[in-house]
């Protein structure tokens, strides 16, 4: 019994040590040109045949940092991400709301945050999604996080994916 006890306590701080460290209190900028660097996500996203998902939010958004959390640390949803999107952090905090970028996109505050922005690789704003509706108990439910990045990859937008049946 002691030896099972000491292999999970030895497994337990492996996993801590190794798990990818993520510094949440800089992942949205209140500095940041968000006009300009949206732009380059949208040039990238052209460039590799990817939409751009807008998280947006701030760092003093409890629920922004647990989905990039979630995201991050579980691999399918992750893999999801990177293989469909450029994604973009765009801050709204008390030090920067963003007006004209949140204007531009029509407000997609007014469902609070985390809010996500899915645009396509020309820059047009294809839906702006509300994140309680991926939300369950206390965290992200995994199974309409995937179907969200799936729906709306550019692989779901494509009309070549959707023949048109003989009548």
């Amino acid at each position: 019994m002691n030896k099972f006890l000491v292999l999970i306590v030895a497994m337990f701080v492996f996993s801590i040590v190794h798990a990818e460290k993520i510094d949440t209190t800089k992942l949205y900028s209140i500095t940041a040109n968000a006009e300009k660097d949206i732009a380059a996500a949208v040039k990238q996203a052209k460039a590799e045949n990817k939409h751009v998902l807008i998280q947006a939010g701030g760092n003093w958004c409890s629920w922004c940092l647990l989905f990039e959390k979630t995201v991050r640390n579980d691999f399918q949803l992750d893999s999801a991400i990177k293989a469909n999107y450029i994604v973009y952090h765009l801050n709204y905090s008390s030090e920067n709301q963003n007006d004209e970028v949140f204007a531009k996109y029509s407000y997609p505050q007014r469902m609070g945050f985390p809010v996500f922005l899915i645009l396509d690789k020309d820059g047009k704003l294809l839906h702006t999604q509300n994140s309680s509706l991926l939300e369950e108990g206390r965290g992200y439910n995994k199974s309409k996080t995937i179907g969200f990045f799936g729906d709306w990859s550019v692989a779901a937008m494509d009309p070549k994916n959707y023949p048109k049946q003989k009548k």
